[in-house]
């Protein structure tokens, strides 16, 4: 199916509107302001000034309306991806993603979201404001998510801390927990999708394919059909990007629940400032409090021990 995107001005959305009158259909998904659907193809303009067409017909309707955009997107080589070869126009496709977050936080959890973007929902997630979240500020990240998740199918699980350390405990590494996690949140999001399934998956690759594979060695049930592997996936397709997002922003939301539990905003990553919010919480609250919020296992630990 062609998908074409064009930039158009404001009067010239407004002949566009009134051209497909007849042909509109009623679209209440975020930044939308007309869709009409023709025998052979699907419009949609936001209010960027985009204007998709989808379909059969898509270059003789874009025609009509200006000069088609060469649109260009990421490949692995050129931004120093490492992993699997992926398939050519990847970026287009209908994707299932996955991206984790809070692996290297002292305070909050292990996140893990999986989305399924299909080809026909990229243009509506990039009007949403997805990209690289490496390239986003946490309140922006916030702002956008429910939108994601409304447009999204989607699985986001949170590993609170005690859990985590109850993992740990009993010899797992963090690349066993998180390889745990992708393949849950996984399978949640194919069962949610059933029957239509993604063209191929992409894991933001943590652990090489072998290594992946092997953590999950006792696993009942393992995500293996079609998935891929490669590092900096957020930026190879706008699947990932949005689980990184949303994974984020389920962070996020969490470490405002153990803030306001501790009376005081905690910093994120592992620094010497972390180190002494942990002793002062171990100092005023206890051992237990600060165990129950943090990865115990993190050098942080041994830090804040020595400061108290």
């Amino acid at each position: 199916m062609s998908n074409i995107v064009l930039s158009i001005s404001t009067n010239l959305q407004k002949e566009v509107m009134a051209y497909y009158a007849s042909y509109f259909i009623e679209r209440k998904a975020p930044g939308v302001i007309f869709a009409a659907k023709l025998p052979d193809t699907a419009i949609t303009m936001y209010k960027s000034g985009k204007l998709m067409f989808q379909g059969g017909g898509a270059e003789r309707e874009a025609a009509r309306w200006g000069v088609i955009e060469k649109t260009t997107t990421q490949q692995a080589s050129s931004i120093g991806a490492k992993g699997d070869t992926l398939p050519d126009h990847f970026a287009t496709m209908s994707v299932l993603g996955s991206d984790e977050t809070g692996t290297g936080d002292y305070f909050g959890p292990v996140t893990v979201a999986a989305v399924y973007v299909p080809s026909s929902k990229i243009e509506l997630i990039n009007e949403l404001g997805v990209k690289d979240s490496k390239m986003l500020t946490d309140d922006y990240m916030r702002k956008i998510a429910p939108d994601l998740r409304v447009a999204c199918v989607h699985s986001v699980l949170v590993l609170r801390n005690e859990k985590y350390n109850n993992f740990q405990a009993k010899g797992y590494s963090q690349g066993k927990i998180k390889a745990m996690m992708h393949n849950k949140a996984l399978q949640n999001t194919l069962v949610k999708m059933a029957p239509e399934k993604p063209a191929f998956i992409l894991i933001d690759q943590f652990a090489e394919r072998g290594v992946y594979y092997n953590y999950l060695k006792n696993e009942r049930e393992l995500v293996q059909e079609n998935v891929y592997f490669s590092t900096k996936a957020e930026q190879l397709h706008v699947a990932v990007a949005t689980a990184s997002i949303l994974a984020r922003a389920a962070f996020l939301k969490e470490m405002d629940r153990l803030s306001e539990m501790v009376g005081f905003e905690l910093m994120k990553g592992a620094s010497s400032k972390v180190d002494q919010q942990a002793a002062r919480i171990w100092r005023k609250q206890g051992e237990e409090v600060l165990r129950s919020i943090t990865k115990w296992h993190f050098a942080n630990t041994e830090k804040a021990r020595k400061l108290k």
